[in-house]
């Protein structure tokens, strides 16, 4: 497959996670009386992996995530040439799904940006208050069970089922970790909303890539050693 139709993927994959999930939390999250609620955010960034994983995992992988990318790599699947350019079009697919997302909801003049936006933060920007401790060590746990799945999933699919524990995996840990940090293990992900909220969203950044990276570090070498089989 050329690397410019993996990078598309990589791309419109990514745009759609950010569109789909980041946007169930900014539109239909609290929306009076019919909102979703954190189980109904957690089950769309879910859907939306399992329904990328269909639809472009034969061509690129269906990453979507920086911290999959680098986990894949440190577990031997993924070559390591084209870790640098994944990445760069995971960021930039997140940042176009917040661009859309930011113009639709700025058609509600109600809508304020700096509010949040979907994004991920600690201590008095983390949902239910917790420590900038507990959201690194969060993030770091979050990301590398996400990555153990993922691994696990793709080595043993024989019959295309993976994109469904790893959906459901997803979900599993938003369902979990949203108090905490509105939950990232993405660094693409909470990249593209910081960028359109501003201010605090981007001063805490730093976390959402240092600690889903070093997860998925963990988790790739941890499996590597775990599961040798050929």
């Amino acid at each position: 497959m050329p690397m410019s139709r993996k990078l598309a993927a990589e791309f419109i994959g990514t745009f759609w996670l950010v569109l789909g999930g980041c946007g169930s939390a900014v539109l239909a999250a609290a929306f009076p009386d019919l909102g979703i609620g954190f189980v109904g955010v957690a089950l769309a960034f879910g859907l939306t992996v399992l329904t990328m994983a269909y639809a472009i995992g034969h061509i690129s992988g269906c990453h979507l995530n920086p911290a999959v990318t680098l986990g894949l790599w440190a577990g031997g699947r993924h070559p390591a040439g084209e870790v640098l350019p994944y990445m760069l079009a995971q960021v930039l697919g997140g940042i176009a799904g917040a661009f859309v997302l930011f113009m639709i909801a700025t058609g509600n003049p109600t809508f304020d940006v700096t509010a949040g936006f979907a994004s991920n933060g600690y201590g008095a920007h983390s949902p239910g208050g917790f420590s900038a401790a507990s959201g690194f060590l969060t993030e770091v746990v979050m990301t590398m069970m996400f990555l153990v799945i993922i691994l696990g999933s793709i080595k043993k699919d024989d019959v295309g089922f993976a994109p469904i524990p790893i959906g459901l995996g997803l979900t599993l840990i938003h369902l979990i970790s949203i108090p905490v940090t509105n939950t990232s293990v993405n660094p693409a992900r909470s990249t593209g909303p910081a960028l359109f909220a501003g201010g605090w969203a981007i001063d805490q950044l730093w976390m959402f890539w240092v600690a889903p990276l070093l997860g998925a570090l963990i988790a790739g070498y941890l499996y590597r050693w775990l599961d040798d089989s050929k």
